[in-house]
């Protein structure tokens, strides 16, 4: 065994998925400046629906952003009493009569800037102020209008896991640049102007707020053909606008879906009506922000949550049936009307359904158990999975429920007795924690769970969110056992599920390819796109014409998903991955250093950078990248694992075997360390490589490469 045998450096592919829900406003280098064609602004609407004009106007979506102004700091904000130190820094906020400043303080020195814009108001007021290269930035002190108080912006981001906790961001991050992170979601018809040469901005928009357009589309012509025929006493027998009336209960949800959920875009433009996974593809619980169960921890807004719920399933509920089209909630007297028309015999015997006197004050509600409110950054939302309680799955996985957030004095062992009494039939308890097991399982890499998570992905009454995200989860398992469900998987009626696993069944053989290839033709963009990118590692001259033809088709959609953001270094992330996948390692460099001069802190475009250089013949250089990655996160094990191996390339094996022990802690790259490592010390201390040979095995069991070395090294070590 000599060190031909160690294996080749391993190319990081992760898909990354947007923080913040948008839609992208452009493709390509540079945009449009002319976002306003065909538009009349919401001004134009009130001619003929001032009722409408006037409920929309004042609403959390009419006000999702706001210019800043004496008025509203009168109305809204109340004086900071002192200043709020961040770090070494102090932040305090002037709103009196003509100022409107946050001063930052450091030591003697003083900087003002400017408030300009505001946005939220419902639970919180984040503001913004111009930045260089036209950027908007969120600013360092927000405003908690429940508390009304002044508070730190990033410290309240931070999330508390179960093991480790995050760490507040630096307010000027590019996450909280509102060109980049959160523009089309408060503002409407805007275009992001963003010069990929020049790495500046000058975005426009033609209002704040979501407005009626943002919904309805273009009203120019709309308002022509009414003005027309109310002269001739007529109503249009085409009215030129899209009437939410028309739609069909996925396109309502799928809509406001564009703003409501946690995902990354595929193209530059969502229009209402269109659907959602031809547009974006949703973060589900492979994302540590939701617990293992399902429940919010971090921001996750509605999307995923909401399509775990047993009455969206229904395929019946929309969100438009709970909310008014400006964000109301319908209900707000009486919240459990709600649910009369499908739940009419519970709601009208809420006090035998819920176990609680009903008194006029203080009682619970259809939605306070079923979708109780968290808080997140200071902003409540309400769990709309519309689950029972089970506070039993709290005591597993340290999740909110809606008995404790009543009873705040009460622990979760206490609550789960009483639904235990109450409800003996413990089906949705059970289901929920057997499903929160499985992603907790899976996040872990707890493959002896393996045959469970499998059995779970091929039950047809499986859900899809758990299901995509057991499977996305199982991308890093190397048990080829996995591969009958995943491939069951890719003819799954869900398009999540089908993307998820073209994804992680991989191209890299043919018995994989076969399968992959039929989703080419899947009638969603998500799913083409997914199979499209697993193909890259697949050699092109051994696909059947035909599939090479229709590959080279959709790798135009590929291209599309990633070059629609080029101001995000996640976009010149993967495209550099793509590149390097394909062989052309010199065009995955150029898009892996843009993305590494975009987000230096940011550890695997360096990681790739550096196996482009390897491959390009530059070893020296592909070490200084990774060097830099390791300066930045000294116990990653996929750094560490690439640094053993470019070492041993260098013959530097006393530093080889340093990075590679250091790598054995990271079941990612386990099994890969443990055989190269085996491969280095083999000839001083053969039992040692046998037992590393074994550690492979079983992390990896059927590896014919590790079982033969596993052998050799055992042979060795007897004759020692």
């Amino acid at each position: 065994m000599g060190s031909e045998y160690l294996s080749c450096m391993r190319i990081v592919t992760v898909i990354v998925l947007a923080c913040m829900a948008i839609i992208t406003a452009g493709c390509g280098k540079k945009e449009s400046s002319s976002p306003y064609q065909g538009y009349a602004g919401s001004r134009s609407c009130k001619e003929c629906h001032e009722r409408f004009y006037h409920l929309w106007e004042p609403s959390h979506h009419g006000k999702a952003m706001q210019p800043y102004t004496d008025t509203l700091a009168t109305n809204s904000l109340t004086p900071q009493s002192e200043p709020i130190a961040i770090g070494d820094v102090k932040y305090m906020v002037d709103i009196s009569p003509g100022k409107g400043f946050m001063i930052e303080t450091k030591g003697a020195k003083q900087k003002k800037y400017k408030i300009e814009h505001a946005m939220g108001g419902k639970n919180v007021f984040f503001f913004l102020t111009p930045m260089e290269r036209g950027r908007l930035q969120v600013m360092p002190l927000s405003y908690n209008i429940n508390t009304r108080e002044w508070y730190d912006t990033t410290a309240s981001m931070v999330r508390h896991f179960n093991l480790e906790e995050d760490e507040a961001i630096h307010w000027t991050d590019p996450l909280l640049t509102f060109n980049t992170a959160c523009f089309n979601c408060h503002v409407s018809q805007l275009t992001k102007n963003y010069d990929f040469d020049t790495d500046t901005y000058k975005t426009v928009w033609l209002e704040p707020g979501i407005n009626c357009e943002a919904c309805h589309g273009p009203a120019e012509e709309h308002n022509r053909v009414c003005r027309e025929a109310m002269k001739r006493g007529e109503v249009p027998k085409d009215l030129k606008i899209l009437s939410w009336k028309d739609l069909t209960v996925e396109q309502k949800n799928d809509a406001c879906a564009v703003c409501h959920a946690k995902m990354g875009p595929l193209t530059p433009k969502f229009i209402t009506g269109d659907r959602l996974f031809d547009h974006y593809d949703l973060v589900c619980m492979e994302d540590r922000d939701y617990y293992p169960d399902g429940r919010d921890l971090g921001e996750n807004y509605t999307q995923t949550s909401w399509m775990m719920s047993p009455c969206v399933k229904s395929g019946k509920l929309d969100c438009t049936y709970c909310h008014t089209s400006s964000g109301r909630f319908r209900f707000k007297d009486k919240p459990n009307n709600s649910c009369m028309p499908c739940h009419k015999e519970r709601v009208a015997n809420i006090k035998t359904h819920t176990h609680h006197s009903h008194k006029e004050d203080n009682s619970p509600s259809c939605v306070s158990c079923h979708m109780p409110m968290t808080e997140f950054g200071r902003m409540n939302r309400s769990d709309h999975s519309m689950r029972p309680p089970s506070p039993a799955a709290s005591i597993e996985f340290g999740s909110p429920n809606a008995c404790i957030i009543c009873h705040s004095g009460k622990k979760p062992e206490w609550a789960a007795e009483l639904v235990k009494k109450w409800h003996p039939d413990q089906k949705w308890t059970e289901r929920i924690i057997s499903e929160g097991r499985l992603v907790q399982w899976a996040r872990d890499e707890k493959w002896g769970h393996l045959p469970e998570i499998l059995e779970y992905i091929q039950a047809k009454d499986s859900d899809e969110i758990v299901v995509t995200s057991l499977i996305r989860l199982l991308y890093s398992c190397r048990e080829t056992s996995k591969r009958p469900a995943i491939k069951q998987a890719l003819e799954n009626k869900s398009p999540l599920v089908r993307a998820a696993a073209v994804t992680t069944i991989g191209g890299y053989d043919m018995d994989a390819v076969r399968a992959i290839l039929p989703r080419l033709d899947d009638e969603y963009r998500l799913v083409r796109i997914r199979a499209a990118n697993s193909l890259q590692n697949y050699p092109r001259d051994m696909l059947p014409p035909d599939s090479r033809k229709r590959l080279e088709e959709v790798e135009k959609e590929l291209m599309t998903s990633m070059t629609c953001r080029p101001d995000h270094w996640g976009n010149h992330y993967n495209l550099g991955n793509y590149w390097i996948q394909r062989g052309e390692a010199e065009k995955g460099l150029e898009s892996l250093e843009t993305a590494i001069r975009m987000r230096p802190d940011v550890i695997i475009p360096y990681v790739n950078a550096s196996i482009a250089l390897s491959q390009m013949g530059n070893p020296e250089k592909a070490y200084t990248y990774l060097r830099k990655a390791y300066s930045v996160d000294p116990d990653n094990g996929t750094i560490n694992f690439n640094l053993g191996l470019l070492m041993a390339e260098r013959k530097d094996m006393i530093s080889a075997e340093k990075h590679l022990r250091k790598a054995l802690k990271d079941n990612s790259v386990m099994p890969q360390a443990a055989y190269n490592l085996a491969v280095i010390v083999g000839a001083r201390n053969p039992a040692e490589a046998a037992t590393l040979c074994e550690k492979a095995l079983k992390a990896t069991p059927g590896n014919e490469k590790y079982k033969q070395a596993m052998k050799y090294y055992k042979n060795l070590a007897e004759r020692y």
